[in-house]
C-alpha cells in the first residue's frame, strides 16, 4: 500500500511539472522545453545553408540527436503519467509531439526525412499556457463561429469563382491561339485566370495580342472585388455573434475570468477554474 501511495505521489508531481504551468518547476519545464523546439528548429534551418553544414554537420547532427533523445524522454513521460494515455497520444499535441520526435530515427531508413523536425514548430504554441494565454483564446470563437455561419455562402462563391476561372480561361485560349504567349492548353489557361484574378501574378504567362491584355486588365481589376466579397460575408457574421455576446453577458465575472493551468491526469481537460476541486469533464481530483 505504502508503494503504491509513493508510486501515485511520484506521478502526480511528475503531471504536474510536465501538464501544468502555475508552479514554478511547471514553468520552468515548460520554458526549457520552448527553448529546445526554438533550438532544434535553428538547427535545422542552418542544417539546410549547405557552407555552414559542410564545416559543422558533426555538431549538427550530435546536437539534434541529443534534442531528440531528450523529446523522446519528455513523450514517454507524457504517456506514464497519465491515466488514459490513448488521450494524450491521439490528441492534437500528442500527434505534434510524436512528428516533432520521429524524423531523426527515421533519418536511418528515408533519406531526408530529418527535415520534418519543423513540425516541432507547432509545438510552440504551449506559450499560450506559459504566458497564461489561453483565457483570451476563447475570444477566437466569435471568428469560428462567423466561418461556420458564412461557410454556404462562401462555398457557393468561390464555385462561382471557379466556373468564371474555367470560361475566362477558355477564352483566353481561343483568343490567344496561335501566339507563343504560354496558352498551350485549356487547363494552362484556366491556371493562369486563376493566378490573374487572385492578383498574385508570377508572369510565366502573359498575354500578347490586345484582346487578351484588356481581358487581363478586366480579371485582375475583378480580383481586388473577389479578394473582399469573403471578407465582407465573415465580417457581417462576425458582427452579429459579437452583438449576440454583448447582449447576453454584459460583464464577465470573476470565476469566469479566473482559470488555471491544470490539467486533468485523467481526460487531460484544461481551463479549470482557480477554485475547482474536481475536473469539469469527468470529475477526477485536480489535487
Amino acid at each position: 500500500m505504502i508503494n503504491i501511495n509513493k508510486q501515485n505521489n511520484w506521478k502526480e508531481k511528475l503531471h504536474e511539472i510536465i501538464y501544468e504551468a502555475d508552479t514554478p518547476a511547471g514553468k520552468l519545464f515548460d520554458i526549457i522545453l520552448l527553448l529546445l523546439i526554438i533550438t532544434s528548429i535553428i538547427l535545422v534551418m542552418l542544417e539546410s545553408v549547405e557552407e555552414f553544414a559542410a564545416k559543422y554537420i558533426d555538431f549538427l547532427n550530435a546536437a539534434e540527436w541529443v534534442i531528440t533523445i531528450l523529446f523522446t524522454i519528455e513523450y514517454i513521460a507524457r504517456i506514464t503519467v497519465v491515466s488514459q494515455p490513448k488521450k494524450y497520444i491521439f490528441s492534437f499535441y500528442g500527434v505534434v509531439d510524436l512528428l516533432s520526435t520521429i524524423p531523426k530515427y527515421l533519418s536511418f531508413f528515408i533519406l531526408g526525412s530529418h527535415s520534418l523536425i519543423a513540425f516541432r514548430a507547432l509545438r510552440l504554441m504551449r506559450v499560450f499556457r506559459i504566458l497564461k494565454l489561453a483565457r483570451y483564446v476563447g475570444e477566437s470563437n466569435n471568428l469560428i463561429k462567423a466561418l461556420r455561419a458564412s461557410r454556404a455562402k462562401i462555398a457557393v462563391f468561390v464555385f462561382f469563382v471557379l466556373i468564371v476561372c474555367v470560361i475566362l480561361g477558355a477564352v483566353m485560349y481561343i483568343v490567344e491561339s496561335g501566339q507563343d504567349s504560354g496558352f498551350t492548353s485549356i487547363p494552362r489557361s484556366v491556371y493562369w485566370a486563376i493566378v490573374t484574378l487572385t492578383t498574385v501574378g508570377y508572369g510565366d504567362i502573359a498575354p500578347a495580342t490586345a484582346l487578351g491584355q484588356l481581358i487581363s486588365s478586366i480579371i485582375m481589376i475583378i480580383g481586388y472585388g473577389v479578394i473582399a466579397i469573403p471578407t465582407g460575408i465573415v465580417s457581417v457574421e462576425y458582427s452579429k455573434n459579437y452583438k449576440e455576446d454583448t447582449q447576453t453577458v454584459k460583464k464577465p465575472t470573476v470565476k469566469q475570468i479566473r482559470t488555471n493551468t491544470q490539467t486533468c491526469s485523467n481526460c487531460l481537460e484544461t481551463d479549470h477554474d482557480n477554485d475547482a476541486n474536481f475536473c469539469k469533464t469527468c470529475g477526477n481530483n485536480l489535487h
